[in-house]
């Protein structure tokens, strides 16, 4: 057992500093008394890697873009570094979203993907490919995150269903309604977008109604 000269107590475990005074405890070391958790060492290793590589990337960009004046084809007067911090600010919070612990999986995939499309919106603004990014990207994108929530609502066990299909339902009918009355027209790939969204949003109440039903109980007191 180690021991602290100064608090004069013992310290079970393998434990190098007193946790009352923090000074270096004397005595050969015990087995450890609390578990080690690999697998948060190795996402925390996992984060830091890549947060010190986007560092090293949006430096270099920055260094690339302002200093030695290095510019896209095309784009003379494009800033594109700018556009490059905005890609790893929106990666870096992605990724703390998916370690967050308190968020369920509807949430982190919807949150993600909105993300996404935001700064490919912002991106596709500057390099003047907005309008195929409205009418083709945007819904594409919007269709696979309903199949990824429908998906999720088949395989959730946690009774969490409704979210899951709220989030995949308003993905899907709101953005498609509103699109529609701001141009009194709708795309092809915004009409699949619609109906995707109704048709999964059914098949998942179909197969998945008592836990609906249930959650419904949970979430209201009914």
């Amino acid at each position: 057992m180690r021991k602290c000269p100064y608090c004069n107590i013992g310290i079970e475990g393998d434990l190098l500093k007193c946790p009352l005074c923090q000074s270096k405890l004397s005595g050969t070391g015990e087995a450890p008394c609390y578990p080690t958790f690999e697998a948060q060492k190795k996402r925390s290793l996992f984060y830091k890697i890549q947060l010190f590589l986007a560092w090293g990337l949006l430096i270099v960009g920055v260094g690339l873009d302002f200093m030695v004046g290095l510019r896209i084809p095309g784009y003379p007067g494009l800033h594109w570094s700018l556009l490059l911090a905005m890609w790893l600010m929106g990666l870096e919070f992605g990724i703390m979203r998916q370690f967050k612990p308190d968020t369920g999986s509807a949430g982190k995939v919807t949150m993600l993907m909105l993300i996404t499309i935001a700064m490919w919106c912002v991106t596709a603004y500057y390099l003047g490919f907005m309008k195929i990014t409205i009418d083709l990207v945007v819904p594409s994108a919007l269709v696979a995150t309903i199949i990824a929530n429908f998906v999720l609502a088949m395989i959730d066990k946690n009774g969490n269903t409704m979210s899951y299909l709220l989030s995949g339902l308003l993905m899907g009918v709101v953005p498609s309604v509103i699109y529609y009355f701001a141009s009194a027209k709708m795309p092809i790939a915004w009409v699949v977008c619609l109906m995707v969204s109704v048709i999964l949003f059914a098949g998942a109440v179909i197969f998945k109604g008592r836990a609906v039903a249930a959650e419904l109980q949970r979430r209201f007191h009914v």
